[in-house]
C-alpha cells in the first residue's frame, strides 16, 4: 500500500481550540496518514504542532495506545511553496505541498522536539530583557544628558555600582553635588572634584526629571530580577547537560550564557546534523553559489538560523581578541587580505566546526595557538630558503642564533 499523505493549513487549524486540534488528529489516524506536512506561517503552525506531535515523529515509533506506527510530520518553509500571483487558495496550496512534498520540491525546517523548544523560548526571552536594559539605559543616559547632568562622561559604566548609588540618591531628593560625589566609590577613576563638576545642575534639576529617573530605576531593576529569574530557570532546565555547557564555555570567546544559547539552538548533542558541514550550511556561515553560464555572480552567505549567526558573531569578535588563541592568529593572518567582517565570518565558520566537534563526539577544546604559530613560522622559512637558494644564494642555517644566514652568489 502507498503511503497516505495530507497536508493541515496551519493558517487556519492555528486559530482553533485544543477540542478542535485533537478532532483533527482523530480524524488523520482514522485515515490511516502516515506522513504530515505543514506550512510555516508565522506562529501559526506551534499549535497544530504540538497536537500532532504526539502520534506523527521524525523517528518512527509506536503509538502510546499501541496502535499502527507513527509516521513523519514535517514542516516546509512557507516560500518553497508560493503559488503563481493570484492564484492563492487554501485548497490549492495543500494540494501543491503534497505533490512537492512528494516530488522533494520543498525545503524543510529543522523542529526540535518540545524540550528544547522550551530552551530556545527560555534563552530568545533572556535576549530580548538583556536588549530592553540595554535600551533603557541609552534612554537613561539621554533623559540625564538633558537634565545637563554629564555624569557618563566620567563614569565608565553608567549602570556600575557607584553610578547608581548617586543616581538612585538624586531620584530621592538629594541636590548637593559634593554629597552624590561622596557616594562614589574610591577605585573610580573620576576625581570627587569632576564628579562635583557633572553634578553641578543638580541644584537645580526639575521635579519631573527626578521622578522619571525614579521610574527608569525601578524598571532596570525589574529587568535585571527578570533576567535572575530567567537564569535559574535555563541552569534547573539544563542541568542534565551541565558537562557539555562546561565544555563549550571552555573555548575562548564563549561563554555560560553563550554555551546555553548554542545547546538551546542546535540541541545537547547536535544529532540532527551528521556533519560539521551541515551545522556551518545551517548557520548560514559558509560562502553561498549563484552561478549562472559559468559564472559566480554572487557569494554572500545565505541567512541560516538568525540567533545562532547573532550569538557566533558576538562570540567570534571576543574569541579574536583571546591572546595567544587559535582565533587571534588567523585573525591577524586573514585581516589584512580579507578585512574585518570577513575574517569575522571566517571566525564564526571555525567555531561552528569546533561546537559540532564538542557536541557530537563530546570532546574538550585544546589551544594549539602557539604550537600551530611555531609550525607555520618553521614552514615559512623553510620555504623562504629554497625560494633564496632558487635565486642562487648561499644559505646556512645557525641554530644557535635560529635564522639563516645567506651570501648572494656573485
Amino acid at each position: 500500500m502507498s503511503k497516505s499523505r495530507r497536508s493541515t493549513n496551519s493558517s487556519v487549524a492555528g486559530t482553533s481550540n485544543p477540542e478542535q486540534l485533537q478532532l483533527l488528529a482523530e480524524w488523520l489516524i482514522a485515515q490511516q496518514v502516515e506522513e504530515v506536512v505543514m506550512e510555516s506561517t508565522a506562529q501559526y503552525w506551534k499549535p497544530v504542532w504540538s497536537a500532532l506531535e504526539c502520534y506523527w515523529k521524525p523517528v518512527c515509533q509506536k503509538r502510546e495506545d499501541g496502535g499502527p506506527k507513527s509516521g513523519t510530520l514535517h514542516l516546509a518553509q512557507a516560500l518553497s511553496n508560493r503559488g503563481r500571483r493570484g492564484r492563492k487558495r487554501d485548497f490549492p496550496d495543500a494540494e501543491r505541498l503534497v505533490k512537492r512534498l512528494v516530488s522533494q520540491e520543498l525545503i524543510l525546517s529543522f523542529v526540535p522536539d518540545a524540550e528544547q523548544r522550551l530552551w530556545r523560548t527560555l534563552t530568545r526571552t533572556r535576549y530580548q530583557r538583556t536588549r530592553d536594559k540595554v535600551r533603557l539605559q541609552n534612554q537613561l543616559e539621554a533623559l540625564l544628558e538633558e537634565a545637563h547632568i554629564k555624569l557618563s562622561s566620567f563614569v565608565s559604566k553608567l549602570l556600575g555600582a557607584s553610578a547608581r548609588r548617586m543616581l538612585t540618591a538624586l531620584a530621592d531628593g538629594e541636590t548637593d553635588p559634593a554629597i552624590l560625589a561622596a557616594l562614589a566609590d574610591r577605585r573610580l577613576r573620576a576625581t570627587p572634584a569632576q564628579l562635583r563638576d557633572a553634578l553641578g545642575a543638580c541644584n537645580g534639576i526639575h521635579s519631573v526629571y527626578r521622578r522619571l529617573l525614579k521610574m527608569a530605576l525601578a524598571d532596570l531593576q525589574f529587568i535585571e530580577e527578570q533576567i535572575s529569574q530567567l537564569d535559574q530557570e535555563i541552569a534547573t532546565l539544563l542541568r542534565e547537560h551541565q558537562d557539555a555547557v562546561q565544555r563549550l564555555a571552555e573555548v575562548p570567546g564563549l561563554g555560560v550564557d553563550s554555551a546555553q544559547q548554542i545547546l538551546a539552538e542546535v540541541g545537547a548533542k547536535a544529532a540532527t546534523f551528521a556533519a560539521a558541514k551541515n551545522l556551518v550550511s545551517w548557520v548560514g556561515a559558509c560562502p553561498g553559489d549563484e552561478e549562472s553560464s559559468g559564472v559566480n555572480r554572487s557569494k554572500r552567505s545565505p541567512k541560516g538560523n538568525r540567533q545562532m549567526r547573532r550569538t557566533l558573531n558576538q562570540c567570534a569578535n571576543a574569541a579574536v581578541k583571546h591572546k595567544g588563541s587559535i582565533f587571534e592568529i588567523v585573525y591577524r593572518r586573514l585581516v589584512p587580505r580579507l578585512g574585518h567582517k570577513k575574517t569575522i565570518g571566517a571566525i564564526v565558520h571555525r567555531l561552528c566546526q569546533l561546537i559540532w566537534l564538542i557536541l557530537h563526539k563530546g570532546i574538550r577544546y585544546e589551544e594549539r595557538g602557539p604550537a600551530v604559530c611555531e609550525k607555520s613560522k618553521r614552514l615559512r622559512t623553510q620555504r623562504m630558503i629554497c625560494t633564496l637558494r632558487k635565486l642562487g644564494c648561499r644559505t646556512l642555517w645557525s641554530p644557535r642564533m635560529n635564522e639563516a644566514i645567506f651570501d648572494p652568489v656573485p
